[in-house]
């Protein structure tokens, strides 16, 4: 097994854990080892070799250190190439998804193939780098969310809830923990989830840090496959 995706190495070792639940290939993207923080230089990377990869991340969940194993930021390509070989399909597809970016093709293809869609970043990502006020400031969400008597952040997390998809959101302040688990005793109407599904699309995490002339993808069109 590579020892770059052997999680004894170093993932279960800092854990102090004999196993994760969930393992994932963060991105399609190979990295010379060490190196993990933008920016990169065209020495950083090396050639992603998906079904090497796949191949040592099966390896580990036969052995026991990961009971599932799952990708990040796969579009319906990359996920047709994998599962081409794949003899332990991934579990799990993380990716972007929120009101302004809703994924619908992705789920589509996910929900044939049996692969789970899971929702990061289904508030924008307001507040970082690379993230958008588009979400939290959307008038159509504010509309909803004022005639319903809930924030902007509950509206989102519960249309990505009555998706069908896992979601991840994060804060670190109670009251906004304590209100972004209240989604699940009420529900969007047939008319406010049309109003959604009409939001302008853009995707907001691009991944511009993989792309470049020299990089592994040339074009945002390359990384995504044209599924942006």
């Amino acid at each position: 097994m590579p020892v770059k995706i052997d999680p004894r190495n170093y993932v279960l070792h800092n854990l102090q854990m004999e196993y994760v639940d969930l393992y994932m290939v963060h991105w399609p993207v190979t990295m010379k080892a060490g190196r993990f923080t933008a920016p990169f230089t065209p020495e950083d990377f090396e050639p992603f070799d998906m079904r090497a990869v796949w191949e040592a991340m099966e390896e580990c969940h036969r052995l026991g250190l990961a009971k599932a194993i799952g990708v990040c930021n796969f579009s319906c390509k990359k996920l047709e190439t994998l599962l081409s070989f794949a003899t332990i399909p991934p579990v799990v597809n993380q990716v972007e998804i929120n009101p302004v970016w809703q994924q619908r093709k992705l789920r589509e293809f996910c929900r044939a193939k049996g692969i789970q869609l899971c929702a990061y970043s289904p508030l924008g990502a307001k507040g970082t780098h690379w993230g958008s006020d588009s979400v939290m400031d959307s008038g159509v969400l504010h509309e909803i969310a004022k005639s319903k008597g809930k924030t902007v952040a509950q509206v989102c997390l519960r249309w990505v809830y009555e998706q069908g998809d896992c979601l991840i959101v994060k804060s670190f302040d109670e009251g906004r923990m304590k209100e972004n688990l209240d989604i699940v005793d009420w529900e969007l109407s047939e008319e406010e989830r049309q109003r959604i599904s009409k939001i302008p699309q853009r995707k907001i995490n691009q991944g511009r840090r993989y792309v470049s002339e020299h990089g592994p993808y040339k074009s945002f069109e390359e990384l995504w496959d044209g599924e942006i």
